[in-house]
């Protein structure tokens, strides 16, 4: 809950219609987030096969040419997405294609109407010949619980020296730069769109760049090196499969008719004649892929290769409003994204390929909670993994969590144990008071001086989302008590973010008081929250560590499975 977060951008992204060819050109709108006004440009043009492709100027933030990721079109209905700052927008097209009304949805849901525009500006820069700068520097944030890599692309241009930026560990790339200027050794480098900037000193040699990331007043020591290979950029991870894969995988999409929302998923189907045993895979909290992309792992995608390998069908989604699935995450709650889990379950009794009578769920996280919720309500569920599920209610772990997050950044007992008495103050505070606004009142009193204003404000937000309040009082263990089908519960010894010394003997406690006889809960030795093998379990090293879940855990999984 309290990373640092590198890239808070307020912006918006593309659109489609009835007929694609009509949104061709540039639409303008105005996102009224408060008191803020943000004017947006979106330029929409035609990419090869006859799709639609889409850039976003964010006027009044200097940042123009941000990257628009998908553009779908509908029934008028336009949808498009930006991953870099895992926003979306849906709007409808009016039948003289000179209006789009929509919410733009990111962090919370705004209304965004763009209208035609005949006289928008979209910035051109023209290439010149290289300056000596010219090319990809990289350097990495050490932002306390988690270490970023940030890669500046510079280009000399016509107009001077431009930029982009990519926070590789956060799926964000392409991000604008508002301006480069150079003063000979010195060099800034502004981003107005997310307050933040760098200011270095470039080497004699040219080769690097040594200076301060400075972002909602915070400030960061950051050193940039040129980079000569772009394998520089990628980081190792050997457990990713490449294709071509020995089993069939298809793209597919499916309705939740309970949100009005259609999921976009990928089945991965064994070679050799079926019904196969299948699971549906469900991600942990915040908006996920259908990989559960982070830092450069795609565990979801490796645990999808493994199973499937061993001859189970597997089907993983995009969270509702990520990547090419419907809806709106923001609003969502763990009950409601419950729902796409069923949604999942109904599409795989659909398909011939696999056996309705053996279809299962691999929940990670926030996973392992929706997980026996469905279970508990749906007899179709044959069985049930929980990785890094939690027993206990949500109070309970962000608690435990943050004492030992922060006993494993270098506090003492004392200094951790402060700092989860405080967290356990301020969710308190959450649970009781009823009153909105005097909440929001009592949370800045209690959070002034703990870091800018901005950031004060993100977190009042967060804490007072419904998809918080929800997580907060929601007790494991009582969707436990009413699930009847086998349970496989895994957690890591070092799992620091859901504690297996007080989640595993809880979530076994609620199996055996429902009557439960076919469960197993194991901790197992040496693994982190994303089962990787680690040093300390702490979130700094997930980006560091190449495996991208153990073999130990896939293998006990696989076996578990095939025996049900």
């Amino acid at each position: 809950m309290k990373f640092f977060t590198m890239i808070v951008l307020l912006l918006v992204s593309s659109a489609v219609v009835a007929n694609a060819q009509d949104l061709v050109g540039d639409w303008q709108g105005t996102l009224h987030a408060g008191a803020a006004e943000l004017r947006l440009v979106l330029h929409i043009a035609k990419a090869e096969g006859g799709a639609l492709k889409a850039t976003l100027d964010s006027v009044d933030q200097g940042a123009n040419g941000i990257p628009v990721s998908t553009i779908t079109l509908k029934d008028s209905q336009l949808k498009f997405t930006v991953d870099a700052v895992h926003g979306a927008y849906e709007g409808k097209v009016n039948a003289a294609a000179s209006e789009i009304q929509g919410t733009w949805s990111q962090g919370a849901s705004l209304p965004l109407v763009f209208k035609r525009a005949a006289n928008a500006t979209k910035v051109d820069h023209r290439p010149a010949k290289p300056s000596e700068i010219d090319g990809a520097w990289m350097g990495t944030l050490d932002a306390g619980a988690m270490k970023l890599r940030v890669v500046f692309h510079i280009t000399n241009t016509e107009d001077g020296l431009t930029a982009t930026m990519d926070s590789p560990d956060q799926n964000a790339k392409g991000l604008p730069v508002t301006s480069v200027t150079r003063d000979g050794a010195s060099i800034k480098l502004e981003m107005k769109q997310i307050g933040g900037g760098y200011e270095g000193k470039i080497s004699p040699d040219l080769t690097t760049m040594e200076g301060t990331w400075t972002q909602g007043g915070n400030t960061l020591p950051l050193v940039l090196k040129r980079v000569k290979d772009a394998a520089e950029l990628e980081r190792r991870r050997p457990q990713n499969p490449v294709k071509p894969y020995p089993y069939h995988d298809e793209d597919v999409s499916y309705a939740n008719p309970a949100a009005s929302i259609t999921l976009a998923a990928t089945l991965t189907i064994p070679p050799g004649k079926g019904p196969f045993p299948a699971v549906l895979l469900i991600t942990g909290s915040g908006p996920q892929d259908r990989d559960e992309a982070l830092m450069g792992h795609r565990p979801f995608l490796v645990l999808s290769d493994y199973l499937t390998r061993r001859g189970i069908a597997v089907l993983r989604a995009d969270d509702r409003g990520v990547g090419k699935s419907g809806g709106v995450f923001a609003s969502g709650t763990t009950a409601n994204f419950a729902t796409d889990a069923e949604a999942g379950v109904e599409y795989l009794k659909e398909r011939p390929e696999v056996n309705p009578h053996k279809i299962g769920l691999i929940g990670h996280s926030e996973g392992g909670i929706i997980a026996p919720l469905v279970a508990a309500r749906n007899p179709d569920v044959a069985f049930v993994v929980m990785m890094a599920g939690s027993g206990v209610p949500g109070d309970q772990i962000l608690v435990a969590q943050s004492r030992l997050i922060a006993e494993a950044a270098g506090q003492s007992s004392a200094e951790a144990e402060k700092t989860a008495n405080e967290e356990r103050e301020i969710l308190e505070l959450v649970k009781t008071q009823k009153d909105r606004a005097a909440l929001e009142t009592e949370l800045r009193k209690r959070l002034a001086g703990k870091g800018p204003e901005a950031q004060v404000d993100a977190q009042i937000k967060a804490l007072t989302s419904p998809w918080f309040e929800y997580f907060l009082n929601c007790d494991p263990a009582v969707p436990l008590r009413k699930v009847q089908c086998p349970v496989l519960a895994l957690n890591g010894e070092k799992d620091l973010q859901v504690p297996p010394k007080q989640n595993l003997p809880a979530i076994r406690q609620a199996l055996e008081e429902g009557g439960n006889k076919h469960f197993e809960t194991e901790e197992l030795p040496g693994l982190n929250h994303l089962f990787q093998t680690a040093q300390t379990g702490s979130p700094t090293e997930y980006a560091e560590i190449e495996e991208t879940i153990s073999p130990v855990a896939l293998k006990k999984m696989g076996d578990w499975i095939l025996k049900q």
